[in-house]
């Protein structure tokens, strides 16, 4: 683990510290080793971009689409091969964590494709395929909090497979990802699961609102509207950790706490900060609270290492403010309910494009290699 004072910091207030970020070259160098011994990485998601941009290093993926290309693999078994390889081969290089924390890090993130974000039964389908066929037990399955992913969150659950709900935006439907990890919880009970073995995060995005508010503030123009701008984000997911609160403290959570169960951490995801105008830590820094996730690209990683201050809890004392803000901004005209709705609409589409430019590359690499 990392001797750095700022990720130490992180550590003792309950943060863990993913990586958002997976390539062959990372595992084959022995970068990944590094980044969990120096940087205090103890996890790592992966997303479709995130694929997408490490086969666009044909050399680290050479000899496999060789052998697939030989073997006449389709582009869509290629790349289900490709990727669970990487993700398997990263749980392994991640399972001493997994054993040291009883569960809780240590995990490797592989999501279902993202053209299933609104096909119930085929998500569940594809989870469980891609479970089996990582074949660890500190892998865990990205499923798009949409509402088709929903029934698919508490059905994969209930089969004792831990789960990463991706794409969450608004506080509703993060009360609605709670809600179907319990209740896959209690379906799991039902069956005589352990409930110990199952784990899940909720990766509530956060960038991406300020970016969407933002141009919705400059939009309006006036020195009140553009006074908000860069707040929204951050209060946004000070919310949804107060939701986290109160849904983990109820007599419905208790009685599956009592046989085990493990409360589903809330992820911060895009926690790069896209506005050169914010701090680069800001994401960061202003959302430390108990038994959270900050999934972090290598940029931010570093740059929190460098100069970011970590002052423990920023979250559970600023609720009131933080209603306040998504009030001010409501009080601008700017529809809380648009904006998430594009949020993810927009995050399902960009993945579903990153998914179809990462199918291209490997057909062509395919064709090359016959």
């Amino acid at each position: 683990m990392s001797d750095n004072a700022n990720l130490k910091a992180l550590t003792d207030a309950g943060v863990s510290v993913w990586l958002d970020d997976l390539s062959r070259e990372r595992l084959t160098s022995g970068n990944l080793k590094d980044v969990m011994e120096h940087s205090g990485v103890v996890g790592v998601t992966t997303n479709p971009s995130i694929f997408q941009a490490a086969l666009s290093n044909g050399d680290s993926y050479a000899a496999q689409v060789a052998e697939l290309a030989q073997a006449g693999s389709s582009v869509d078994d290629a790349v289900f091969a490709i990727t669970t390889t990487d993700v398997r081969d990263a749980c392994d290089v991640m399972r001493h964590i997994y054993d040291a924390t009883g569960g809780q890090d240590g995990r490797v993130s592989i999501e279902v494709d993202p053209r299933l974000a609104h096909e119930t039964q085929a998500t569940i389908d594809q989870a469980i395929q891609l479970f089996d066929a990582v074949d660890r037990p500190n892998v865990m399955i990205k499923i798009p909090g949409t509402e088709a992913g929903l029934p698919a969150i508490t059905e994969v659950i209930s089969r004792g497979v831990s789960v990463n709900v991706t794409l969450i935006f608004s506080l509703e439907r993060y009360r609605e990802v709670m809600n179907a990890y319990i209740s896959g919880l209690e379906k799991a009970r039902e069956a005589g699961a352990d409930l110990s073995t199952i784990h899940s995060v909720a990766s509530f995005f956060v960038s991406r609102v300020d970016t969407e508010i933002d141009k919705r503030l400059d939009a309006i123009g006036t020195a009140e509207a553009t006074s908000l701008r860069g707040q929204a984000a951050v209060a946004n997911a000070r919310l949804a950790y107060q939701a986290y609160e109160e849904v983990f403290s109820t007599a419905r959570w208790e009685s599956l706490a009592a046989e085990g169960a493990h409360k589903q951490r809330p992820l911060w995801a895009s926690t790069g900060v896209k506005n050169p105008d914010y701090s680069d830590t800001l994401y960061v820094t202003d959302l430390v609270a108990a038994n959270t996730v900050n999934t972090m690209p290598e940029k931010t990683l570093n740059a929190v290492i460098d100069h970011g201050n970590i002052s423990g809890d920023q979250v559970t004392g600023h609720y009131a403010d933080a209603a306040q803000v998504l009030d001010a901004i409501a009080g601008q005209g700017i529809s809380y309910a648009d904006v998430t709705q594009v949020l993810e609409d927009e995050g399902v589409a960009k993945f579903e494009e990153a998914w179809g430019s990462l199918l291209t590359d490997l057909q062509a690499a395919l064709d090359a290699a016959k």
